[in-house]
């Protein structure tokens, strides 16, 4: 098939683009390399993709309507992965506009391009933020979504609002899933587990929000990819389809601390702080529709994912 990947120089945008590629698909890659964290590891990121004959690139903004016309037209996708976003919940804080531009008028230039397309199955990332200060726990997709906390969260249910009117008037089949905390290589230098990372190796104190009473569903990249695939390719969905995709294991924030320090060898010196604006205290994911719809099984923990990220943080960094 040949399959638009949006934000492929981001983090997951860019292994599910390389998955696909693996698998003999063609793809094209479609980014603005923006500058919210290291402009030179998304251009690392895309280096891989470019490795493979089966990859086009295209550098442009989804704001940018004519851009994103003239992309669908000559490529004739038969499948589009829309993962591009402003991510974020504390930048959304400080640079809300870049929200709008991003999750909202990208958004929509991609479904208006897909109508026009004759649409193509269209997935798209949405987030477990969307749950907002949800206290019921697991997170389900029958929960009620209506309070975000951060604008992020209320960017992303407002995707899945709009991808819901798209497919009731135009046909085109939207499936939204549900990221729960995403890590692993190639990872974002904004996360926790880089950051730490990062501030332990060079021996820093690091930021611990809530004074360390958080839980986090994170969920390792290669399971997040197996979920993105078969959401691409998995017959029996329904014409509008929101799906998490956790790990459906709240690990505690210490724990995770813990992790990274042994792998390292050090002992973390950390500074606690309050919980930061537009945080959750928790986040779990009810995977029951995602194991039902999609096959979807993780089977990556901590103290297997996180090791492996260490591995590849050296390696990348050449420490």
């Amino acid at each position: 098939m040949k399959i638009l990947v949006t934000g492929s120089a981001g983090f997951i945008g860019c292994h599910v683009a390389l998955a696909l590629l693996r698998d003999g698909h063609e793809v094209v890659g479609f980014d603005n390399f923006n500058d919210y964290y290291r402009v030179a590891l998304k251009r690392d990121r895309h280096r891989l993709l470019e490795e493979h004959p089966g990859f086009t690139p295209t550098e442009a903004d989804l704001a940018d309507r004519d851009a994103v016309q003239e992309c669908f037209a000559r490529h004739g996708f038969d499948v589009v992965c829309h993962l591009a976003a402003q991510a974020g919940v504390r930048y959304s804080l400080e640079h809300p506009f870049a929200y709008e531009s991003s999750n909202l008028r990208g958004f929509l230039t991609v479904l208006e391009a897909c109508r026009h397309a004759g649409g193509p199955r269209l997935v798209y990332a949405s987030s477990s933020s969307v749950y907002g200060g949800n206290t019921k726990l697991p997170f389900s997709e029958s929960d009620n979504v209506d309070a975000p906390v951060s604008l992020y969260a209320a960017t992303k249910k407002a995707d899945e609002l709009m991808a819901h009117c798209y497919s009731h008037l135009y046909g085109i089949q939207a499936i939204g899933l549900r990221f729960f905390t995403v890590y692993g290589p190639w990872g974002r230098p904004d996360m926790a587990i880089w950051l730490f990372t990062e501030a332990m190796l060079e021996g820093r104190p690091i930021k611990v929000f809530n004074r360390g009473h958080m839980e986090r569903d994170f969920t390792y990249i290669d399971d997040i990819v197996a979920g993105v695939k078969a959401s691409l390719f998995a017959d029996g969905l329904a014409p509008y389809e929101v799906i998490n995709l956790g790990n459906h294991r709240p690990e505690k924030l210490m724990d995770m601390i813990e992790v990274i320090a042994g792998t390292l060898g050090v002992k973390p010196r950390m500074e606690m702080l309050p919980m930061q604006p537009g945080d959750v205290p928790a986040t779990y994911a009810d995977t029951a529709r995602a194991r039902e719809k999609l096959g979807f099984e993780p089977a990556t923990p901590i103290g297997v994912g996180i090791p492996r990220f260490i591995e590849w943080y050296r390696e990348y960094h050449k420490i």
